[in-house]
């Protein structure tokens, strides 16, 4: 399994919109995707404009390939698209430890 981290930022007064777009997104596109296995949508305290995603994946393919060369990626990114500032920063991590 890999967890994938992506952090988006977003205009701060547009953060409550995009929390909705990418929720519905998520349910719609991402959890259907082969070798989904979970996420997590984290809204910053500090930095009201900053949201990052987390999902868990089977394997690295699953996100660079299965997803990312899917038809629901391009639909994905057209719905949480518009509500960037910039392009998201995304990496892959192993889990090291968990408790």
């Amino acid at each position: 399994m890999i967890v994938e981290i992506a952090d988006f930022k977003v205009r701060p007064e547009q953060r409550a919109q995009f929390l909705q777009v990418i929720t519905g997104a998520a349910t719609t596109h991402l959890a259907k995707s082969e070798g989904y296995l979970g996420h997590r949508i984290l809204a910053c305290q500090e930095s009201p404009g900053r949201v990052v995603l987390s999902v868990e994946w089977a394997m690295l393919e699953a996100h660079t390939v299965g997803f990312r060369q899917s038809p629901a990626f391009t639909e994905w990114r057209a719905m949480i698209g518009p509500f960037f500032l910039e392009p998201p920063h995304v990496e892959h991590f192993d889990i090291a430890a968990a408790s």
